[in-house]
């Protein structure tokens, strides 16, 4: 028997797609790994893009961490000794491109104060009449208050309390006192964004570097504009500002290295990552792909 109604078959459907769409609002996550789950149907839908995603799980990550997580340890810590003439640390600060330096005196668990390279500007003018003696220059005079923080102590305390009272660097003690390292809050917001590069890091190399033949090592973070001029290909920019977004977008997990995966005429294999983030590719073009109208080799 035949349905008289034409329009009730349409009319189920759209009953059936608000009856789903008030439940996904309805199922409020009971848990980190439901939010997460959420997220992921959401990146899925394109509601939010792959890197969007992984900033909120950044985030997320962040509150259950604890400084002894993510600090820069004693042994990789970059001082300045308060006994050392402005001649003596100036090329430790040159060479080491930081913008903050422990001031310790002698024994790194002694540490006086944190010493701001742009501090030192003033004194690299002493030709000109500025009222400043080189010859009578004083450390202890510069140097501003060290914080000191627990090990123990939450990640996402201490990235308010840096935003709050305007400082950058926090010493970290272990239970015993002892100095058992150093964080910033450029580390805790790479734990949100990935990681921050700027003018002093070493590594500058070009985004793109042809390895043989038709195989390439490239950036993870390379803007997938530049992506897609270079290699002649038409990956959506809309969906992701760099070529590791469009990786993590079919993949919906953060890959480890040595995963690969061939997308369109592209085979990608990670070469270099973190828990966080890729960071180096290998790329591998279809033979029959064309290269700024040249057909890859």
């Amino acid at each position: 028997m035949s349905d008289d109604n034409p329009h009730s078959n349409s009319g189920s459907k759209k009953k059936s797609f608000f009856h789903n769409f008030m439940q996904m609002f309805r199922l409020e996550p009971k848990n980190k790994n439901d939010l997460v789950d959420v997220l992921t149907g959401a990146e899925g839908r394109e509601l939010i893009n792959p890197e969007t995603k992984l900033m909120i799980e950044g985030v997320l990550g962040v509150s259950e961490m604890r400084v002894r997580d993510i600090m820069i340890p004693r042994s990789q810590m970059v001082t300045i000794d308060r006994n050392q003439s402005l001649d003596e640390f100036l090329p430790i600060i040159l060479e080491s491109g930081h913008s903050r330096f422990p001031v310790v005196n002698e024994d790194i668990d002694h540490v006086d104060g944190i010493l701001l390279a742009k501090d030192l500007i003033a004194f690299g003018f002493n030709s000109v009449n500025l009222g400043i003696d080189y010859q009578e220059f004083s450390l202890n005079e510069i140097i501003r208050p060290a914080i000191i923080v627990p090990e123990s102590k939450k990640v996402e305390p201490l990235l308010k309390e840096f935003r709050s009272n305007r400082y950058h660097m926090a010493l970290v003690a272990d239970e015993y006192g002892g100095i058992s390292g150093v964080i910033t809050i450029e580390d805790i917001l790479e734990q949100i964004v990935g990681e921050i590069e700027d003018e002093t890091d070493e590594d500058i190399e070009e985004d793109i570097k042809v390895l043989a033949g038709n195989v390439y090592l490239v950036r993870a973070l390379t803007e997938l504009e530049d992506f897609n001029s270079y290699f002649n290909s038409d990956f959506d920019e809309k969906s992701a500002d760099t070529i590791s977004g469009i990786i993590l977008h079919n993949l919906h997990h953060m890959p480890r290295k040595g995963e690969q995966v061939t997308i369109g005429n592209f085979e990608f294999k990670v070469v270099a990552a973190d828990t966080r983030c890729m960071q180096m590719l290998q790329v591998t073009v279809n033979k029959k792909h064309t290269i700024n109208g040249k057909v890859s080799d």
